[in-house]
């Protein structure tokens, strides 16, 4: 099983960026999709979240409105556009299929 995320990177606040999360060998026909992130010092946290069919998504109360989750079964990927990025944007993300598996994460640095 692997989670491979991509699309990190550096940006000034106000950019945008969009990560993407590309799986392989989960065991399930069918899986939701989580990101979460992890700043320096700081406990992870939920951000997003996207069932299989893609026809709910649920967000952190912080990035309502600014990110945006999908995904594309077909390709087995699922996106994270984040829009209106701020400094305390800034960790590292990471995709989750549940119960277990773990992408190895993106880092994501938003400048003021």
């Amino acid at each position: 099983v692997q989670l491979q995320a991509s699309g990190g990177g550096s940006v000034q606040a106000g950019g945008s960026l969009r990560l993407s999360c590309v799986a392989s060998g989960i065991p399930s026909d069918s899986y939701a999709v989580g990101w979460f992130r992890q700043a320096p010092g700081k406990e992870r946290e939920f951000v997003a979240a996207v069932t299989w069919s893609g026809s709910k998504a649920y967000y952190a109360e912080s990035v309502k409105g600014r990110f945006t989750i999908s995904r594309d079964n077909a390709k087995n990927t699922v996106y994270l556009q984040m829009k209106t990025l701020k400094p305390e944007d800034t960790a590292v993300y990471y995709c989750h299929a549940p119960p277990y598996y773990w992408g190895q994460g993106t880092q994501v640095t938003v400048s003021s």
